[in-house]
């Protein structure tokens, strides 16, 4: 299997590279992990509105969901227009942008809450995904280029380390600010006249406001602090202007198996977060309250940091694809032993998934955009594309709560992880290694002729 350590760039990308690794990146690094922690914080606070916004506008699992479907979908809408805005105006001013973007969404959140209006909040969202779109499509390949090829996943899942910490952090503020007054029960909610029913959203939904205008003043400062900060302007990623190449993103299954890995990877862990406050208020699981779940949530988003920061120094010595397939095996493991158990081995097993989670996204990136070289730019808003995973899955698994319940509807993520194992142990393979197993065949029977079939 192929590792970003045994990657050969195509020639347009040598000298860059060569001039990549004579550098000290460290500062442009801190800076732009800055902003994997910031989207981190944001996409968690998600797991906090899922709850809060079904209370107040008594809406079944499969409706709330939307939530997550409207902040995903972003990924879709917006990532080749994000790709193409890189290839025009470089790294640093797409993720100004990019910030400048969510801070508008998160402004939104006022008006939205105000109304109260549940499109509203859905507009907002998709408006704020917009912009972490822009980041996403611009930081990941940044940082796996921003340095020595040879340790790309490694520094990738060190920053993504610290996009973990913003999710860690996230529960437990939304939980206190958000979830601060619990809400009426379905059948109180249902027994209050059309205008009582008003005020009450009106005041349950005034909790999201200081935090996302909170937040908002911080994307705006940062991109300020982003803008006048000179990073590093790197080119290999988008190729050189007026290059031409015969290669394309088509020629590179490893990509194309990535984008449906991150797919399934988005979906699992965004299903599973959606849904665990939720979970935890099962009677036969843990029957804890809003706030309280609130807070078991951020031990499973500190399980993905504490992985993260393991597997940064674990990679550096070990293929990406093994421990990816590791990782896989033990998190649909865990999601089968919490549908057929009941209390807190139920509880404990679906928080420990966070610890195994950690690594994959930055692993199926780095083993997706391998040997892309200037095709890395497009190659890039293809898995980013695929983030919609988090949209579409968490719907599903909505549906089939509302029909077999909460606790059996986590079958969709088992699925996922064992599609992530397919890839860790097969699709992940990049064509120089697709190529040299063709060689070896042709050596021993049937010839040159047959090497297109090898893909």
């Amino acid at each position: 299997m192929a590792t970003p350590e045994m990657v050969t760039r195509p020639e347009p990308a040598t000298e860059a590279l060569s001039l990549a690794t004579t550098r000290n990146y460290t500062r442009p690094l801190i800076i732009v992990t800055s902003l994997f922690f910031m989207w981190g914080f944001i996409t968690s606070l998600n797991d906090i509105l899922v709850p809060h916004l079904k209370s107040i506008f008594d809406l079944s699992y499969s409706q709330v969901m939307l939530v997550q479907f409207a902040f995903f979908s972003a990924y879709l809408l917006f990532s080749v227009p994000w790709s193409k805005v890189v290839n025009k105006i470089a790294y640093q001013k797409t993720m100004v942008v990019g910030l400048i973007t969510m801070g508008i969404g998160a402004a939104l959140f006022v008006p939205a809450a105000a109304a109260p209006s549940f499109p509203l909040f859905l507009a907002a969202l998709m408006i704020l995904a917009a912009g972490i779109t822009g980041l996403q499509v611009a930081a990941n390949p940044y940082v796996l280029i921003l340095g020595k090829p040879e340790t790309a996943s490694s520094r990738l899942n060190l920053t993504q380390a610290f996009n973990s910490l913003g999710t860690t952090l996230a529960p437990v503020l939304g939980g206190m600010l958000i979830l601060s007054t619990a809400p009426l029960a379905i059948e109180q909610l249902r027994q209050l006249s059309p205008q009582a029913i008003h005020l009450y959203r009106i005041q349950q939904a005034a909790s999201v406001k200081m935090p996302y205008i909170v937040i908002s003043i911080a994307l705006f400062f940062l991109a300020v602090a982003i803008a006048k900060f000179k990073l590093p302007k790197i080119e290999q990623a988008t190729g050189r202007p007026g290059e031409k190449t015969l290669d394309s993103i088509w020629k590179h299954p490893n990509l194309l198996f990535g984008a449906l890995g991150i797919f399934a990877y988005v979906g699992a862990e965004v299903s599973i977060g959606s849904f665990m406050v939720s979970y935890f208020g099962q009677p036969d699981i843990a029957g804890l309250s809003p706030q309280i779940a609130a807070g078991y949530v951020s031990l499973y988003w500190g399980g993905a940091m504490v992985g993260r920061f393991i597997g940064a120094a674990v990679l550096q010595r070990t293929k990406t694809s093994y421990l990816l397939g590791l990782c896989a095996v033990c998190s649909a493991t865990l999601v089968t032993v919490s549908m057929l158990t009941s209390g807190n081995l139920a509880m404990w097993s679906m928080i420990g998934i966070g610890l195994f989670n950690s690594i994959m996204f930055p692993s199926i990136f780095a083993l997706g955009v391998a040997e892309l070289g200037p095709l890395t730019g497009t190659g890039s808003g293809l898995m980013n594309m695929a983030i919609v995973g988090g949209a579409i899955v968490p719907v599903l698994q909505g549906a089939i709560a509302d029909r077999i319940g909460i606790h059996h509807a986590f079958i969709l993520p088992v699925i996922c992880y064992l599609y992530i194992l397919f890839y860790a142990l097969r699709g992940s393979t990049p064509n120089s290694e697709r190529y040299a197993n063709c060689l070896e065949v042709v050596k021993g029977s049937i010839g040159k002729g047959s090497m297109g079939k090898c893909y």
